[in-house]
């Protein structure tokens, strides 16, 4: 290999001069063929094997905008799943002294989003989340086109986030596809649709990644600054603001794999975003479909955490084991339930479920929730005045309590 200023076999190289005008004079016969080609064919279309572009010169030779379709999986998915997503408004009575309002008035107290998943002879089912309805005494449905509908609550569940609404079907344009949440993979492209800051941004599009599976968050559900629940969910950086609750997260098929509920909001964190597993919402939106609420087993006790418990009071009136510092403390038992009859009683502290050790509510709730169902045996181990027992329950519907 040699040099590019090189001369095989001795013979004389042209002179610079020579190429540099031989270069110019190439560049401007082609220039001149490429503007006559343009001018006499003025609808070519250059294929540059990414994209079509269309070159459009009016007949002096001038330029013109020409408007092109741009196609891409995102554009598919929306297209698919946007008229589903509706705006969903929170009216609550409202009247004052000096306004002489009556109470039977209702205004709007909040917006959020929701997903059409059903419309069938005539009624048309939406699926939001509990925050975003709770407390209404009315609420008002925005379709994609704008169409306003009023709604019912059929149910509303606070322990998942879910509620389901029901309206005239009339003018529904489209109803959600399943997707599976439980195929989702890390880093797969998810679309959020909703109405980020109400309905003057409705139908809002954002896009990111799964940015995980199976993400466990605490959250406080009747405000008194105390975890009360885990919720499950996926995370997602796809932008989820207030009014997005209860929208869609989908697929690049434009299928419904979650219902979006809420995101992380603090100035040092930006991205994270939680929705619903629609596999685990399913149930949970036929249940309230179906009977107005999320039947649930239920062992019949009131609860409080060990840990809550001043010292004192665990030695002297739970008398146990120093050694024992987490657990769950039966603080009452209702008659007729299945803790009363498999002997259960006040002050006995659970601290293990079917061989699972339960540390809080929190356990025991996720344990009884997700693990089992009405009719199951469940097996207790709880300390009673310093003895460890076990129980065995038979769960009943939470609903005949």
């Amino acid at each position: 290999m040699g040099y590019y200023n090189q001369t095989p076999n001795g013979r004389q190289r042209p002179s610079r001069l020579g190429t540099f005008a031989a270069g110019v004079a190439g560049v401007a016969a082609g220039a001149l063929l490429v503007w006559l080609l343009f001018y006499s064919m003025p609808g070519l279309i250059l294929d540059n094997g990414n994209e079509t572009q269309i070159v459009q010169q009016d007949t002096e030779g001038r330029s013109e905008s020409v408007s092109v379709d741009i196609t891409t999986d995102v554009t598919e998915a929306v297209e698919i799943a946007a008229d589903a997503v509706v705006g969903v408004t929170n009216l609550q009575a409202a009247g004052d002294f000096w306004s002489q309002q009556s109470p039977e008035q209702e205004q709007e107290v909040g917006t959020g989003s929701g997903v059409i998943y059903k419309n069938e002879n005539g009624t048309a089912h939406v699926v939001t989340n509990h925050h975003v309805i709770d407390g209404a005494s009315g609420i008002e449905v925005t379709l994609s086109d704008g169409t306003k509908v009023d709604a019912t609550v059929v149910g509303s569940d606070i322990w998942t986030d879910l509620a389901v609404l029901e309206m005239d079907g009339a003018d529904v344009q489209a109803v959600a596809q399943f997707g599976d949440s439980d195929a989702l993979k890390q880093g797969e492209t998810v679309i959020a649709i909703g109405n980020p800051l109400g309905l003057d941004f409705s139908g809002s599009v954002t896009t990111g990644v799964v940015s995980g599976t199976d993400r466990a968050v605490p959250v406080d559900l009747d405000g008194d600054g105390q975890e009360d629940w885990q919720a499950e969910v996926l995370q997602t950086d796809a932008a989820i603001n207030p009014g997005n609750s209860g929208g869609a997260l989908v697929n690049l098929a434009g299928q419904l794999i979650g219902i979006n509920s809420m995101k992380i909001a603090t100035s040092s964190v930006e991205g994270i975003g939680f929705s619903i597993p629609i596999n685990s919402a399913m149930p949970v939106i036929s249940s309230l479909e179906a009977n107005g609420e999320m039947i649930r087993p239920s062992m019949g006790i009131t609860l409080l955490d060990l840990i809550q418990v001043p010292r004192m009071d665990r030695e002297e009136t739970l008398n146990l084991p120093e050694d024992v510092t987490t657990g769950v403390v039966v603080n009452s038992v209702v008659d007729g339930s299945a803790a009363a009859a498999a002997g259960m009683e006040q002050f006995d502290v659970i601290v293990e479920m079917d061989g699972v050790a339960i540390t809080d509510i929190i356990e025991l709730r996720q344990h009884l929730y997700n693990e089992k169902t009405i009719g199951d045996t469940m097996t207790v181990s709880a300390y009673r005045n310093g003895e460890l027992m076990e129980f065995e329950l038979e769960l009943v519907d939470n609903s005949a309590l």
